[in-house]
């Protein structure tokens, strides 16, 4: 009777020890994980955004992609978001009418943002200065462009 006795304590106990040390397992590796966001967020501001859609809804930026896409610069998925490859059709358009010099990378940087403002300038009614700052009134004539897209295309 005394070893039956035992041996349940035994099971018991080491069953409680093995709860302990996977808690304590579990606490230990939420503690080294924290740490590693840091990088991640620091990486998360030095990579470019995948997505810039200027403000634009996912209709309006649907008609713009359309709208390089049928003037010959391939956007990819026509899906609404102005991913890399969609900035990467716009860039080839700029370039294509003189008004980018920079590389093909789909990076919305300054001087993207330039050759959009000269096109906006242009034809959409931009009145800001040619700054490669995609403030309020760029967001404005580009949100004009992509609504006369969405008419032409019927989104």
């Amino acid at each position: 009777m005394q070893l039956r006795y035992w041996k349940r304590t035994f099971v018991s106990g080491l069953a409680v020890a093995a709860i302990a040390a996977a808690t304590l397992a579990g606490t230990s590796a939420a503690a080294t994980a924290a740490p590693s966001g840091v990088p991640q967020a620091i990486a998360a501001e030095i990579a470019p955004q995948a997505v810039e859609n200027l403000g634009l809804t996912v209709r309006q930026a649907k008609g713009v992609q359309r709208r390089y896409k049928e003037t010959g610069y391939d956007p990819g998925t026509i899906d609404g978001y102005l991913g890399t490859n969609s900035w990467k059709a716009i860039q080839r358009g700029h370039r294509a009418q003189g008004r980018y010099s920079g590389p093909i990378d789909g990076i919305v940087g300054p001087e993207t943002i330039k050759a959009q403002q000269r096109s906006l300038k242009q034809f959409w009614g931009y009145t800001g200065a040619i700054d490669g700052i995609a403030g309020p009134g760029t967001r404005a004539a580009f949100a004009r462009f992509a609504d006369w897209c969405v008419a032409l295309y019927g989104y």
